[in-house]
């Protein structure tokens, strides 16, 4: 993979990682998370810059999925779980 190619796919992968993390519900948070490192991993030994092409073009409109589906979260959100609400225990 060419240096330039390597910089985008970083760039992406934490572009995706990091719109990943305002979802308002912890379990949306932490399936993408999961679903994006795993598919990155999944993928890390690819050669061909064809289908390095490809699965980069997939993963810019997984992308735009991501941003849509934390704008309507953010529009019709829901009450926090117990595991979101961890404060520290007052001494």
């Amino acid at each position: 993979m060419a240096a330039s190619s390597r910089a985008q796919v970083l760039d992406l992968y934490r572009a995706m990682l990091r719109e990943s993390k305002p979802f308002s519900a912890y379990n949306y948070t932490s399936y993408a998370i999961r679903r994006i490192r795993d598919a990155f991993r999944e993928n890390k030994s690819v050669k061909d810059p064809v289908q390095i092409q490809a699965l980069m073009n997939k993963a810019k409109r997984d992308l735009g999925i991501i941003r849509r589906q934390v704008h309507i979260g953010q529009m019709y959100s829901t009450d926090k779980l117990i595991i979101e609400n961890q404060e520290k225990p007052r001494t």
